[in-house]
């Protein structure tokens, strides 16, 4: 699918809700894809914002993309890795889960004179093959992550478990966009490939989408649920 038509079903979503389609965020997640492929498919088609799921691959790709580009990291991020995101200028985080993480961010924020925004990731469908934190503890989160001087949250973000028909995660968007106006948070990272416009219908601020926009290369990488939204 061209960058062009997933922009058009972005937009159709959006007027259906009632809601202005600038609101919405098209991230393009660019795992498994060689840069002159992201070039290609996304790229020179007008999309600069890219989401990874592992770290030593966007160090990889980062020196062969054009440095205009914004980059999110969206896999389940270790604390040993932070220092890297911190040097290397990623300031965009969405898979953020625990007081530990928020802290370790922090400190390599500050040792690299940045500042994180931050996606905090709930489960908020309780589902045990995602990551996230249950829905009880983000009042925790948001206490550490506002006594953290260089990490600014920005949101909430989630994995809807998949199902075949994507009517089928409007509750758990839902329920993350309602987590998110309890909360006064602005963004609501949520919807991939298989869901962004029931996502966007939700609320949804930021969709992460990728084998739609790379199914037309000769060689996509498998597709999958956990390889467009968090590793």
């Amino acid at each position: 699918m061209s960058v062009s038509r997933v922009r058009e079903r972005m937009r159709a979503a959006a007027l259906r809700a009632g809601r202005n389609p600038d609101e919405v965020t098209l991230i393009a997640v660019t795992k498994g894809h060689s840069a002159s492929e992201i070039v290609e498919a996304v790229y020179a088609n007008g999309v600069q914002r890219f989401g990874e799921n592992r770290v030593q691959e966007w160090r990889d790709k980062q020196p062969l993309l054009p440095a205009e580009v914004e980059w999110h990291f969206i896999g389940n991020l270790q604390r040993n890795k932070v220092k890297y995101l911190a040097a290397g200028g990623l300031t965009w985080i969405h898979s953020v889960n625990s007081t530990r993480l928020i802290q370790t961010l922090n400190t390599q924020a500050e040792n690299h004179a940045v500042t994180f925004n931050v996606m905090l990731e709930v489960n908020v469908a309780n589902d045990p093959n995602k990551h996230g934190a249950d829905a009880n503890d983000l009042p925790a989160l948001l206490d550490a992550a506002h006594a953290a001087e260089h990490v600014n949250v920005r949101g909430l973000m989630t994995m809807a478990p998949f199902q075949p028909e994507p009517e089928a995660s409007r509750p758990t968007f839902r329920a993350l966009q309602e987590l998110a106006d309890r909360h006064g948070l602005e963004h609501r990272s949520m919807g991939m490939s298989n869901d962004f416009e029931v996502a966007i219908e939700e609320g949804s601020t930021m969709v992460r989408v990728g084998s739609a926009l790379f199914d037309h290369l000769s060689s996509p990488p498998p597709s999958g649920r956990v390889a467009e939204g968090a590793s």
